[in-house]
């Protein structure tokens, strides 16, 4: 009988070469990866009966995406999150029907054998892929979300906090960046729309009219690029994981070209009042 094949994934090199051992004299044959995009490339070129990935693979929530990945590719698998949390099954339920299960660090051996072959004498009913979404689309979907807490940030700060400006004239740009991003998203152009360029140095040319200095409208654009990874990473398992990474550019270059035009406009103001 062929020993069950299991992909294991973690970013701890102690961990990946003790545990693996254990599981590979307790009969099974065992792959391991250390990163996201490892894990990734194996689950697309070999066929696995089960993943126990950490939870926190590089950064935190990393293991998610690692289940959903094979979840889409490989619907039968059963999967287990290694966590260090012992709470976090309350956080799991949520995700159920992803995970068949949870392993709490530091391992049990014996417990976690047990689970493993008890998953796969009784194996649940094939998992459903959740229906994946484009970035863009995560972000319209929460853009009252992103609004939200890019404020919440911008008033910790102290220095951008000390502008007197009400709530409205300092997110009024941010639901249009966050569309325009969208549009480029979709369509990946060689070339920013005119029409979110216009709106960019209206931006730069506003923040120069409301006081601010260049530093501050580069922070501000700081904290809106944290927000929307934040964003993203807390709905990585709807993601469409294929355009994960264009898609990050597309923002990158969307959040660039917006700034420089702002910030060009910004300069040209501030030459005209000199």
């Amino acid at each position: 009988m062929p020993k069950p094949k299991l992909l294991f994934v973690d970013d701890e090199s102690s961990i990946r070469l003790t545990l693996a051992e254990i599981l590979r004299h307790e009969g099974f044959d065992v792959s391991v990866c250390a990163t996201v995009p490892e894990a990734l490339e194996s689950i697309n070129n070999n066929k696995f009966d089960i993943l126990i990935s950490d939870l926190n693979v590089g950064e935190p929530g990393d293991g998610f995406t690692v289940v959903s990945a094979m979840r889409r590719v490989q619907p039968n698998v059963i999967t287990f999150i290694l966590t260090g949390y012992p709470d976090f099954e309350s956080a799991l339920k949520a995700i159920r029907s992803q995970v068949d299960d949870y392993i709490t660090k530091p391992a049990d051996v014996r417990n976690m054998v047990e689970a493993i072959r008890k998953h796969l004498a009784n194996p649940k009913p094939v998992h459903m892929p959740i229906a994946t979404k484009r970035v863009s689309q995560v972000l319209l979907e929460n853009k009252k979300q992103v609004v939200d807490e890019w404020h919440k940030l911008v008033m910790a700060d102290k220095n951008l906090a000390a502008l007197k400006l009400s709530r409205a004239d300092r997110i009024d740009h941010i639901p249009i960046v966050l569309e325009s991003m969208a549009k480029r998203i979709e369509l990946h152009p060689e070339d920013p729309e005119p029409e979110s360029m216009k709106a960019a140095a209206q931006h730069g040319a506003t923040r120069f009219d409301q006081g601010y200095s260049i530093p501050q409208v580069v922070q501000e654009e700081r904290f809106l690029q944290r927000v929307i990874s934040n964003t993203l990473q807390a709905h990585l398992l709807v993601i469409d994981i294929s355009m994960l990474i264009p898609d990050m550019v597309a923002i990158g270059e969307c959040l660039a070209s917006q700034l420089e035009e702002s910030i060009r406009a910004f300069q040209q103001k501030e030459r005209r009042a000199a």
